[in-house]
């Protein structure tokens, strides 16, 4: 028998080792539970990030590291000049300016690196994993990032298409009707739609101006002995204030890995990630017993809360803008999950790449 001196000293010894976290190198209480049978390799991303997710599985099939693989997945969009989200060929800022954002995660070695504002430099993740491997730094921007990815022997290069340019040029003429600029004839290459709005959800729904356009890919794999590694991409909104930063290279919030529960990455209003620490919030939900569609959809419910500004709200008092998140748990069960209908992610297993079409919270 134990006496009632000898159980609360007990008692307290516990309460003691939870305060400072005994334990806490494994999964946390709550985690789900981690099959220990062989996972079938899963990626999973957004719905521009069909060849991404493809050479992700082809990369960890042939028994590349995880990270190696969605890098070199979002490295083919990245260097695409004919996709304007990413990369080269991204829509610029203010003043006529790519500037790029980038983070990764590595789950076996709980790595992780960002660059932010970063000016010409076609493939930021890649510079986001030479921060991770080569310094003991997260996040470095601007000039600094700049002057590191050369050190690392990236070329600068100009990023700006000539596309893109166009599009920049009557954005700036369309602002005012009392400055000089002219609308140019929008006949013509570089004046189609900006594929990913409707498509994968990626643009601002706002009343005033129709879309604005947007743009990021997330990439993230698990392989089969269920190591995780994640990356998000972008040349983050258009027409952006210079030196405005999105929530893609903020860890926890564009980005989540946790190699005992899973990974998250996000594309949309970056501002509403980053007030939500969504990525982060999606991985707590998965830990807790969550599926990963269930989990992306209640960590757009929190934006839904968050989102009280009136000129962010649509006439039905919801969001004027979309988020989506994407999302794959330590079994390798995969979602995909949207504020409004119509978006599409992507997702490889058992060598099929395709789109699927996301969960969401309300009818467009």
């Amino acid at each position: 028998m134990t006496s009632r001196r000898d159980f609360l000293k007990t008692s307290a010894g516990v309460g003691v080792g939870a305060a400072v976290g005994m334990g806490s190198a494994g999964p946390l209480l709550g985690a789900p539970a981690v099959r220990r049978s062989v996972v079938t390799p899963v990626a999973v991303g957004s719905g521009n990030a069909l060849e991404a997710v493809a050479t992700a599985i082809e990369v960890v099939n042939g028994g590349g590291d995880t990270l190696d693989g969605v890098v070199q997945g979002v490295n083919i969009v990245e260097r695409d000049p004919g996709d304007s989200s990413v990369g080269y060929g991204g829509l610029p800022n203010l003043d006529g300016v790519v500037q790029l954002d980038s983070s990764v995660m590595h789950g076996p070695s709980r790595g992780a690196g960002a660059v932010a504002c970063l000016e010409g430099i076609k493939t930021p993740s890649s510079v986001a994993m030479d921060v991770m491997r080569y310094t003991d730094h997260v996040l470095l921007v601007g000039k600094g990032a700049q002057r590191f990815a050369v050190s690392m022997g990236h070329q600068i290069e100009d990023l700006l298409t000539e596309s893109s340019r166009r599009r920049w040029i009557e954005w700036r003429a369309r602002m005012s009707d009392r400055d000089d600029y002219l609308v140019p004839d929008t006949a013509g290459p570089g004046n189609e739609p900006f594929e990913d709005e409707e498509t994968y959800g990626l643009g601002i729904l706002d009343s005033h101006d129709g879309v604005r356009p947007q743009g990021t890919i997330n990439c993230n794999v698990i392989n089969r002995d269920g190591d995780i590694s994640g990356v998000t991409t972008t040349s983050g909104l258009a027409w952006k204030v210079p030196g405005r930063v999105g929530d893609s290279p903020i860890v926890g919030a564009g980005l989540y890995v946790d190699n005992d529960v899973g990974a998250c990455g996000s594309t949309g209003r970056g501002e509403a990630v980053i007030k939500t620490c969504g990525s982060h919030t999606v991985i707590e939900m998965m830990r807790a017993g969550m599926s990963p569609t269930d989990a992306c959809l209640e960590a757009l419910r929190r934006i839904v809360t968050f989102t009280v500004e009136p000129r962010l709200r649509n006439d039905r008092g919801l969001p004027g803008f979309n988020v989506n998140y994407y999302a794959v748990n330590k079994n390798g069960e995969y979602g995909g999950a949207a504020i409004w209908s119509g978006a599409r992610f992507a997702v490889c297993v058992d060598g099929e790449a395709r789109r699927e079409t996301s969960a969401y919270l309300y009818e467009r």
